[in-house]
């Protein structure tokens, strides 16, 4: 849909708040003493304001300087919110979109805002020179697309802008670009001073071994579909919903189309009301699924990707991460969906269904943004991996299972604990399995009439051998995948030949 200028409305200016004003003026300290070809980057959490920032300072900018500003966006959608903001600051703008080929009135304007792509387009074709342009703005400066236009403004200040400073491309560090990093407030001030909703975490554990890490660093499209489209997984994600979001608006994350479509089905067939959004929805399908969304009280939505960025529905309550990711971004990104405040909303929950808080921490737990922009290499290198973080899930027995086994007042046997107190006993390792698999049998022939039956509940159980598996392995030094797989294999077989034995000991009795 080709964009129009005249679509654009003018945004209300926005009153600044102490802590944006603070911010402001240690930018414009650097603005002012540090060399015109300055790079510095900005940091401030999703939800902080950073479009309000950096349109006061466009303003202020161009009032002291006789020179002009450039605003860089990743997004179309960005560029008309970005223009938006600044029309309400009394900055005269203009987008420069696929339609714009040359600026003949480029003296008309004071500030132009632009894709990145589109903007370098235009200057490779050599129709288009912007000329006097004393600051660049770049937004979500945590993207590499700016790289590409840096030689056309070298001798501009550089003010990058960012939730999240760490670069989306391990191999481009920010810091080989920014000569500087500012830390603007963090998430626990802002929730403290009233500017941003709390979140409630909720973590379910999820066996992640067979995601496959793509070149990207990111797990990848094909694994994440193949894990969370399973059956499994999809009634984990609707007793997740059912247990801490009833009712609430949901928006859901998902790292696939297919796992996305399979959750659309999924709440359907249970009776729920939902919409399913991805990159492939029309500019009007988007737009109509995005209005019921926001008019409906306990609307479910299902997306992948397209809702990370640019995307501001204040009434959301709750945010299901419905995938696992190696971004701290992404991380951020969508847990922020949630995070915006109302006069009726202080909280907001998070279900996390891909171990996240685990490897990155709760949202709102101190980060030092200053060491991961001087050495994101280190931060990168020393995240939780799986293994680590599956090495200390406990597994829970659902209760309609636990029902299953009433007649046994005990169902849980902590691997790691008991086999501290074998190897200080200096007995074998493998007494740790002959307990558990002992107090498997047990369950299974106290809650059965006959072997049949006990062999069926033995079958229920295959989460938590799993669960016991990783955390016995985990004792143990340099255990492969396939030995921890055979563990697994090894135990059921065994397993049902102790039951099989216990059932005959208890008719001989």
């Amino acid at each position: 849909m080709p964009y129009k200028e005249l679509d654009i409305e003018i945004e209300d200016k926005k009153e600044l708040y102490g802590y944006q004003q603070s911010d402001i003026d240690v930018i414009f300290e650097r603005l002012d003493n540090a060399p015109s070809n300055h790079h510095l980057l900005y940091q401030l959490p999703t939800g902080g304001g950073k479009t309000v920032i950096f349109s006061e300072i466009v303003r202020q900018y161009i009032a002291k300087h006789d020179k002009k500003v450039v605003v860089l966006t990743h997004r179309i959608e960005l560029c008309k919110q970005t223009s938006k903001m600044l029309k309400g600051f009394d900055v005269k703008n203009k987008i420069i979109n696929s339609n714009i080929k040359e600026l003949p009135d480029q003296n008309d304007y004071s500030c132009f805002v632009a894709m990145v792509e589109t903007l370098k387009n235009r200057i490779n074709d050599e129709k288009l020179h912007l000329d006097n342009i004393g600051l660049v703005i770049i937004d979500e400066a945590h993207y590499n697309s700016f790289r590409k236009l840096l030689s056309s403004f070298k001798n501009s200040f550089i003010l990058g802008v960012t939730a999240t400073p760490l670069s989306s491309n391990v191999k481009l560090p920010m810091n080989e670009n920014y000569d500087e990093l500012i830390v603007g407030d963090t998430i626990a001030s802002l929730i403290d001073k009233g500017f941003l909703a709390k979140a409630i975490t909720y973590s379910y554990d999820v066996g992640l071994t067979s995601l496959k890490v793509g070149i990207n660093g990111d797990y990848t499209v094909k694994s994440s579909d193949d894990l969370y489209s399973n059956m499994v997984m999809q009634e984990k994600l609707l007793h997740a919903y059912t247990e801490k979001s009833l009712g609430k608006k949901t928006l859901i994350f998902n790292n696939g189309i297919s796992t996305s479509l399979f959750v659309y089905e999924t709440f359907k067939e249970a009776g729920f009301e939902i919409r399913h959004l991805d990159n492939t929805c029309s500019a009007e399908e988007r737009k109509e699924i995005l209005n019921w969304f926001k008019k409906k009280p306990d609307a479910i939505l299902t997306s992948v990707g397209i809702l990370t960025t640019g995307f501001d529905e204040p009434t959301v309550e709750t945010i299901i991460l419905n995938r696992a990711t190696k971004s701290l971004t992404l991380y951020y990104q969508m847990i922020g969906r949630g995070s915006r405040k109302l006069p009726n909303k202080d909280t907001f929950v998070v279900i996390d269904l891909g171990n996240n808080a685990a490897r990155f921490g709760l949202w709102s737990e101190p980060i030092d943004w200053q060491h991961i922009f001087r050495s994101p290499e280190y931060y990168l290198e020393n995240l939780r991996d799986d293994i680590e973080i599956e090495r200390y899930f406990k597994y829970q027995m659902p209760p309609e299972l636990r029902q299953r086994f009433k007649n046994s007042p005990e169902v849980t046997f902590d691997i790691v604990e008991e086999h501290k107190k074998i190897i200080a006993s200096n007995l074998r390792s493998k007494i740790v399995l002959e307990r558990s698999l002992e107090q498997h049998a047990l369950m299974c022939v106290d809650n059965s009439e006959d072997l049949r039956e006990a062999k069926i509940l033995a079958r229920e159980l295959h989460d938590d051998i799993e669960c016991r598996m990783k955390r016995y392995a985990s004792c143990l030094s340099h255990c492969s995948k396939n030995y921890r797989e055979w563990l697994v294999e090894d135990y059921k077989v065994k397993l049902n030949l102790l039951i099989g034995k216990k059932i005959r000991e208890s008719l001989f009795d």
